[in-house]
């Protein structure tokens, strides 16, 4: 099997397997009961606390585990224009967001919010004048990823940030980072960020975990109404095992991130380097975008057509964000990508485990199937 899909989901580390079946069994308490077995739990949760601070070079205080990307983004975008939109109800956000935040935002424009939506320009760059000139006193909430899940572009939010702090102190700070975490440094402090969304199964951890960094002194309307736990945050008994095996994924991979890095910008000059081989591929992905995401066009052959072909042949790869469910999401229409080329996309999505070996593969079919399927 060749898998590259690792933008939609990453296969968790048996290392991280064996912490979750191990938590199951031995921790099995209610982090929230008084008793040796709920202390255990807690314990447990306490050190993945600890683990993703130590990343995010933040306090463990501001961390707030939940069941994934999607409810931290949705609690940070609701629950921040719930606390801070009473009066200011002005919101930006760029056209290129997940669905999680997307969808979040467009909530809160038919709940009477007015939300401004960058762009790229023609070229297809970010303008950071654009975001900062939505900017003014009413507006409350800015919310940018930092790595386009479809293209691997990767965003200026640290400048675009700055920019609107100075121009308006009280705006609040969003960062979907989920693309980015644990592969580009990630710290909240130093891109003005606060509120961080992240997922552990996107680092080879378990599904059903997520966190979202909240800094000190920001309030949010909490989403999901229950009980006290994640210190009043969010309701609802934490899932243990998938807490602790998200934390146990953030320790694998706490070093050589330059490393991985490195050797996944190789993979993917590779990938370009063999694709360029193969009349009628097109590559919509820049240059200097994360290299942990490819995404290309086999012009003429629909997306899913060649995904069940390459599929039969045991590949793995997708046609853009898995939440999507093979729908387009027209974010590469954003980017400036004709209608024939986002009909046919196809993203590959590296992790560290690859090899230029696999690639070989994958080209090869690719081209036989360009080859095969344009015949048809």
């Amino acid at each position: 099997m060749i898998y590259f899909d690792n933008a939609a989901t990453t296969r968790p580390d048996p290392e991280v397997v064996k912490k979750v079946a191990w938590c199951m069994e031995n921790t099995f308490g209610n982090p929230s009961s008084l008793h040796k077995l709920g202390i255990q739990a807690q314990l447990e949760i306490d050190a993945a606390r600890k683990q993703l601070a130590g990343v995010l070079a933040a306090a463990p205080e501001t961390i707030f585990f939940t069941s994934g990307a999607t409810e931290s983004s949705n609690l940070a975008v609701r629950g921040a224009a719930g606390a801070y939109g009473r009066r200011r109800k002005r919101v930006i956000t760029s056209s290129v967001e997940h669905s999680s935040v997307r969808e979040a935002f467009n909530r809160l424009e038919e709940e009477g919010f007015e939300v401004v939506r960058i762009s790229p320009r023609k070229d297809g760059n970010f303008s950071i004048s654009d975001f900062t000139d939505a900017v003014d006193e009413n507006t409350c909430l800015i919310s940018i990823m930092m790595v386009n899940n479809e293209t691997g572009y990767i965003l200026p939010v640290k400048q675009i940030f700055t920019q609107a702090k100075r121009k308006n102190p009280e705006i609040i700070t969003h960062c979907d980072a989920v693309q980015a975490f644990m592969k580009l440094p990630v710290k909240p402090a130093d891109i003005k960020a606060d509120l961080v969304s992240v997922s552990a199964h996107k680092i080879y951890g378990p599904k059903g975990a997520g966190a979202l960094y909240v800094r000190k002194g920001i309030r949010l309307i909490k989403q999901n109404l229950g009980g006290k736990q994640e210190r009043g945050m969010r309701g609802g008994t934490e899932a243990v095992p998938v807490i602790a095996g998200f934390g146990e994924a953030v320790r694998l991979l706490g070093s050589n991130m330059s490393q991985r890095k490195e050797y996944t910008y190789s993979l993917k000059k590779y990938l370009l380097m063999r694709l360029s081989e193969i009349q009628g591929i097109s590559v919509n992905s820049r240059e200097d975008a994360a290299p942990y995401i490819v995404n290309i066009s086999a012009v003429g052959i629909r997306s899913e057509i060649m995904l069940h072909y390459l599929e039969e042949r045991d590949i793995y790869i997708s046609s853009g964000s898995a939440c999507s469910k093979g729908a387009k999401s027209g974010v590469l229409s954003q980017f400036g990508i004709s209608p024939e080329a986002e009909d046919s996309a196809l993203r590959i999505s590296f992790s560290h485990h690859n090899t230029t070996e696999e690639i070989d593969i994958f080209v090869q079919a690719l081209a036989e199937g360009c080859a095969r399927l344009k015949r048809k």
